[in-house]
């Protein structure tokens, strides 16, 4: 028997509603059917993020340690095993997929420690320097031609046409003033979105420890666009307003980019969060991200 989380079941249901509950009726077929199909065996109880079941298991040919992620595929999934490839052959610092069906999105995965993620590291400044790392080995791939992936272009496009209606949303004038300004940085670099591999989502808990105590990238949502746009959860994660501009240096700095473009692109993600933030009704900005744009305009 496969245990399905409470915690994933609530969660599919309520993101994907009808969709949600059908894949989570589907996966304990689906988890027996990929344990015969590629010859595993479990080995340890049900982990979970917010949309995919994660079981550890043993590859009985070998007795390779694994992990089995089964997730519906959707528009944030789909480039997943893609972007794995890649950079997989390229040995930029995310986790090696061994093996992958499209159909389903059900992946294979190398296994990490679960229990050791950079998020443990009572360092602060140590965690951002090893997503500076991670982040100048995935950003450093270029994005396969004709491989399908999202950009940051039509991204870009949307958030910048939405600005207005966000800032309207917005209960403090202050807050809507960033908005704006936030906005007017974005038009300035989006003629030029960039043609980097781009991970999207690397904050300090989907940095994982692998083996020979390095640490691994999981969990991306792939893009195509310019590695600016990867820095804000490095600058929010376990937050420290006096910190930001040292960690912006570190980043800017260990990736090689432009400090500008940057800035500017960190400014979108900020925009980018405030229009998923409003779609659900929200009316303040994250607080975090509200002060790394205030620092980054020079306004902390």
């Amino acid at each position: 028997m496969i245990d399905i989380p409470d915690a994933l079941i609530a969660t599919q249901s309520t993101y994907n509603g009808e969709a949600g509950r059908a894949f989570v009726a589907a996966l304990p077929g689906m988890a027996a059917d990929f344990l015969e199909r590629w010859g595993l065996r479990p080995d340890g109880g049900s982990l979970h993020g917010v949309c995919a079941l994660v079981l550890p298991v043993v590859r009985v040919a070998d007795g390779r340690r694994a992990a089995l992620k089964l997730q519906p595929v959707d528009e944030e999934t789909v480039g997943e095993p893609v972007a794995l490839r890649v950079w997989g052959e390229a040995s930029a610092g995310a986790v090696e997929l061994l093996e992958h069906d499209a159909a389903t999105g059900t992946m294979l995965l190398e296994r990490l420690d679960g229990e050791r993620a950079l998020s443990g590291v009572a360092d602060a400044r140590e965690a951002v320097r090893v997503v500076a790392e991670l982040l100048a080995g995935l950003t450093a791939v270029p994005v396969p031609q004709g491989c399908g992936l999202r950009g940051l272009g039509d991204v870009a496009a949307r958030m910048v046409g939405a600005a207005p209606g966000v800032a309207g949303a917005l209960a403090d004038e202050g807050e809507r003033r960033l908005v704006l300004d936030c906005a007017a940085a974005v038009r300035e670099v989006a003629g030029e979105p960039g043609d980097r591999l781009l991970h999207w989502d690397l904050h300090f808990g989907n940095v994982l420890a692998g083996r020979g105590a390095r640490w691994v990238a999981i969990d991306p949502k792939p893009l195509a666009g310019d590695p600016g746009f990867e820095l804000l959860p490095a600058l929010a994660d376990r937050f420290d307003a006096a910190d930001v501009v040292w960690r912006f240096d570190l980043l800017t700095g260990v990736l090689g980019l432009d400090r500008g473009r940057a800035r500017a692109w960190t400014l979108g993600r900020v925009l980018q969060n405030a229009c998923w933030d409003t779609e659900e009704g929200g009316r303040r900005l994250v607080p975090e991200h509200a002060e790394v744009a205030r620092r980054l305009l020079g306004r902390g």
